[in-house]
């Protein structure tokens, strides 16, 4: 039980990779850029967990669905691979609102000029 959380945490970045490719949002609309975003952000992140961790604000929690593994002290192996997702989830739904919203813009526009 003690990979639980990191399985569940790979399978909703691979759902989140599933739904860029079907609607070519961020890394299959343009790999590059999606790929510097992506490692901007979890470099961004990490920094700031070590922060958290040196300034004594964050600390790693005992969880039986865990495996227990750290990189670092007081920072789970689980930790970059939810900031890896939570970056990936991100940019995902922005994308994909930014084209939601130029979509209905659009339709608004072609009802205004009718």
């Amino acid at each position: 039980m003690g990979f639980l959380y990191l399985a569940v945490l790979l399978a909703t970045l691979g759902c989140m990779l599933l739904l860029d490719r079907r609607f070519r949002l961020f890394f299959w609309r343009d790999a590059v850029s999606a790929s510097v975003v992506t490692a901007v952000g979890l470099a961004f992140f990490l920094l700031w967990d070590v922060a958290g961790i040196a300034g004594g604000i964050f600390f790693r929690g005992e969880a039986v669905i865990a495996t227990g593994i750290v990189i670092a002290p007081e920072l789970p192996i689980e930790e970059p691979v939810f900031l890896l997702f939570l970056v990936v989830c991100t940019m995902v739904v922005y994308t994909g609102a930014v084209r939601v919203l130029a979509h209905v813009r659009r339709g608004r526009a072609v009802e205004e000029t009718s």
